[in-house]
């Protein structure tokens, strides 16, 4: 709550700010071009003629009138002096503040940030930077892969901005505004680790109904929240706190194979690596045939799962498997050997 609450504020410390300016430069239009008017029909000068008497009317300069007035000329004066008196000083206060205070430059540095993140395809979207999301971008950080953070402290993005090349939306993940602009129709994923469950929920919601197709990752605090999130679209729903403390029982049970399996997954920077293969990077001349032709010319990696299109898996996935649309395979291999295979299929990571 105090989060949202501070960019609320923050919302509207920017609106109270640019309708002052923009309060100021009516009032200045305003007040000039209703002189310039007046005294072209009640003296009848030149349009410049009246733009000047205005000028050095509602600025109090003191020079002489442009040419002797009228007595109809002289009551205008009097009602243009008293309904300027003091307005033409504070709006021209206000816009000289404005511009030399430097917030015309935060604004336009803002604007052109956030137009650059609209710019974003094929990214990742992780909504919050504490301790979930943060282990989450440098995971998908160190697998290349191109990442927008949406957060609300203002230390954490002040970081992005200044001290990495990763894109930060400053906003409430929850607003569907933020999410349009974040380019979430354009996006391969989310993953909100926000620490109220039901803010994860809305979240997933407003991504499913922005972008259908999009791949949604969800944390839950409680089990509870688990199902929720799924119907509400989450594919995956993680729920910290349980996969610690499974883990951490599992390292005194099955020590070697969890330690084994870590090394496998750690960051991506190991001697040992997984690496799921869509049906869609595979050669078209091995698409539609066995598991055993693509080893035969393709002896690169170990084939240790199978996916099949309903989303069931087949661990060590026999030579006679067929390679059809929307499978993938599981591959391990070393590092050299993933990025060998990488490259022989033309997949960018």
């Amino acid at each position: 709550m105090g989060f949202k609450v501070g960019t609320m504020n923050r919302m509207l410390l920017n609106f109270r700010l640019f309708s002052r300016i923009l309060y100021s430069i009516v009032v200045l239009v305003i007040i000039i071009v209703g002189g310039t008017l007046g005294y072209v029909y009640f003296e009848n000068w030149s349009i410049l003629d009246s733009f000047y008497q205005t000028i050095i009317t509602v600025s109090t300069v003191g020079f002489g009138e442009v040419d002797e007035l009228s007595n109809a000329g002289k009551l205008f004066t009097a009602f243009l002096i008293i309904t300027s008196f003091g307005t033409f000083a504070y709006a021209v206060t206000s816009i000289t503040g404005y511009v030399l205070s430097g917030d015309y430059r935060t604004y336009f540095r803002e604007y052109k940030y956030m137009k650059n993140i609209e710019t974003l395809n094929n990214h990742v979207i992780i909504c919050g930077h504490g301790r979930v999301g943060s282990k989450a971008l440098e995971t998908l950080t160190a697998h290349n892969h191109t990442c927008l953070v949406i957060e609300q402290d203002m230390d954490i993005i002040n970081y992005f901005r200044t001290q990495t090349e990763i894109n930060c939306a400053e906003g409430d993940a929850t607003n569907d505004e933020l999410l349009v602009k974040c380019g979430i129709k354009n996006a391969k994923a989310l993953i909100t680790t926000l620490p109220s469950d039901a803010d994860n929920l809305f979240v997933v919601l407003t991504a499913k109904e922005l972008n259908p197709d999009l791949k949604i990752i969800a944390r839950a605090s409680k089990a509870s929240s688990v199902k929720k999130l799924k119907i509400a679209g989450a594919e995956n729903v993680i729920m910290p706190d349980s996969i610690g403390g499974s883990h951490m029982a599992q390292l005194v049970a099955t020590p070697d194979v969890l330690e084994f399996i870590d090394e496998i997954l750690i960051e991506g920077e190991n001697q040992i690596n997984l690496e799921s293969i869509d049906f869609k990077d595979i050669p078209s001349g091995f698409q539609f045939k066995k598991i055993g032709d693509l080893k035969k010319d393709f002896p690169v990696c170990n084939i240790i799962g199978f996916k099949d299109p309903s989303g069931n898996f087949v661990i060590n996935p026999k030579d006679d498997t067929e390679i059809i649309p929307n499978c993938k395979l599981i591959v391990l291999g070393s590092a050299e050997e993933i990025l060998k295979l990488n490259q022989i299929f033309g997949i960018e990571h």
